[in-house]
């Protein structure tokens, strides 16, 4: 989209606002007080401190209010800046997130995932003139961010040279597998599928024998609509991430030989009844609610969510059990789940930004060591312990005050924070244990890092990378259901490389063999 086309969503998008955007800001707000000032020497004027303004930031959701989050008071007490926080929503963020940037919406900073998809974003609107250049502001205003986000990871950030962003690292770990009811494996006398012939088999167990008693009901996989290569079955095929290495090069899922294999066998599930009947119409909610009230029994989930889910499977099914299953082998010994690298989160300032020195002096107070810590963890003797190197929670209060501590993260100290990072995975030991099994019990091969993680901007990657998903994922699901066929596949496959999957690909490539270096 050119400059033009741009001002003209821009200015069709304020119409929008006033119901797009669910801030609760209120403009009458005041601004923080300033600090009171040191004594001023003998016979000299005192010296002014001019206030600071009241900031407002948009934050990827949680489920709780950031705004009455312990840690926001924290920060505020910290830095001296009053901050308004409001939230994208949990189901389509993207989508949300580009009504607010066209509209201009007059936010300070702006923390997004990570991932290809809204690192794809944010080269967009860097691209069309929508985000501010943080580099003079970083040189002026960021001694603690240069201090604690490596020069490594600013130069990935850059669209065409310049730094618009400040990227916060991933702690590498493998995130997302398969989850399944162990009472009902115990209660069939099964043990957890390591192949996809075994996995069938025991889904077909689950539907034939209905353990938990749904009648009609009864799910035993379930998937969500939007990400339909799931998880460790996709691993199991070669492709665990969105693209994977073929002979030395860089191949998207669509483009893999593997891919018609893979529909195939999620085809089959899904005709035999054993996959979700309504998956393609399932938000990540909905997938979620069907396994925590008991209908199904498995499903694709995060570590980070497995407390949630036992939580709310536990009010419905006291003797409820959960466990993850090991990476499942394919008919060639393929297996792997996805290892995150690259950037857990992205913040940056649009140019609707009111205050854009002061959003980068935020940040930049955030990241002084004491804060920075006191914010990730919280206080020694009260929130956690160290003893022998390791940082350990106290409960309840680390979870109750520190939980969600991660989503305020704009940048980290990267030295210091995968061994302050300990003390957030020890917080639960259901949690301990998900992590635990997918990142330490299993074979280090299992664990399959997404190289692009960490790449530096590639404009046709960046342009092309949301749409050339989107286009796989609606048509494997059409495939899956049936409304497409896979002889079909080829002309797909031509139409993808024609809507940018050559140009991306080339990019990729180009760039990949010096990533070895």
């Amino acid at each position: 989209m050119n400059k033009k086309k741009w001002l003209l969503v821009s200015m069709a998008a304020l119409t929008l606002t006033a119901t797009a955007c669910s801030t609760k800001s209120d403009p009458t707000t005041p601004a923080a007080a300033p600090a009171t000032p040191a004594p001023a020497a003998s016979g000299a004027a005192p010296a002014k401190v001019e206030a600071k303004p009241a900031l407002k930031s948009l934050q990827i959701w949680q489920k709780d209010d950031y705004n009455t989050y312990p840690v926001a008071k924290l920060l505020e007490d910290k830095t001296g800046y009053k901050v308004q926080y409001d939230m994208l929503p949990q189901d389509k963020p993207q989508d949300k997130l580009n009504i607010l940037v066209a509209s201009a919406e007059p936010y300070d900073a702006i923390t997004t995932g990570g991932g290809s998809e809204f690192k794809a974003l944010y080269a967009d609107y860097a691209k069309k003139g929508a985000l501010t250049d943080l580099g003079p502001l970083i040189d002026k205003f960021g001694p603690n961010i240069k201090a604690s986000v490596s020069q490594a990871t600013l130069d990935a950030a850059k669209v065409d040279g310049k730094l618009y962003a400040v990227p916060t690292v991933a702690v590498s770990f493998a995130g997302t597998s398969l989850m399944i009811r162990q009472d009902w494996l115990d209660k069939l006398g099964l043990k957890a599928p390591t192949t996809l012939d075994e996995l069938t088999a025991v889904l077909k167990a689950f539907k034939e024998k209905d353990p938990g008693g749904n009648g009609d009901k009864n799910v035993p996989f379930t998937i969500k609509g939007d990400d339909p290569l799931v998880s460790n079955i996709s691993g199991a095929f070669g492709l665990t991430n969105y693209y994977n290495d073929i002979d030395g090069k860089l191949v998207p899922r669509i483009l893999d030989p593997n891919f018609k294999e893979y529909i195939n066998y999620m085809t089959d599930l899904f005709k035999q009844g054993l996959l979700d009947k309504e998956f393609g119409v399932n938000k990540d909610a909905t997938m979620k609610e069907k396994f925590s009230s008991g209908r199904a029994g498995v499903m694709p989930l995060h570590w980070a969510d497995v407390p949630v889910i036992a939580d709310a499977l536990k009010k419905t099914q006291p003797d409820a059990k959960i466990n993850y299953i090991p990476a499942l082998k394919g008919k060639d010994g393929k297996y792997g789940v996805s290892a995150s690298s690259g950037f857990d989160r992205i913040t940056f300032i649009p140019k609707a930004s009111k205050h854009p020195e002061d959003a980068i002096k935020w940040i930049n107070a955030k990241l002084e060591k004491d804060t920075f810590k006191t914010m990730a963890i919280g206080e020694e003797g009260k929130h956690y312990t160290f003893k022998d190197g390791s940082y350990m929670p106290i409960l309840p209060i680390f979870t109750d005050e520190r939980n969600q501590a991660n989503n305020f993260l704009m940048g980290v100290d990267e030295k210091n924070y995968p061994t302050y990072w300990q003390a957030r995975v020890r917080k639960d030991p259901r949690l301990f244990e998900a992590w635990e099994f997918l990142n330490i019990k299993q074979p280090a091969d299992t664990r399959k890092v997404d190289v692009l993680g960490i790449s530096p901007f590639m404009p046709e990657y960046s342009k092309n990378f949301q749409q050339l998903n989107t286009m796989v994922n609606d048509y494997a699901v059409k495939l899956v259901f049936g409304a497409e066929n896979i002889t079909g596949l080829e002309a797909f496959q031509t139409k993808y490389k024609a809507a940018g999957g050559d140009a991306s690909l080339k990019e990729i490539n180009d760039w990949y063999p010096t990533s070895k270096k």
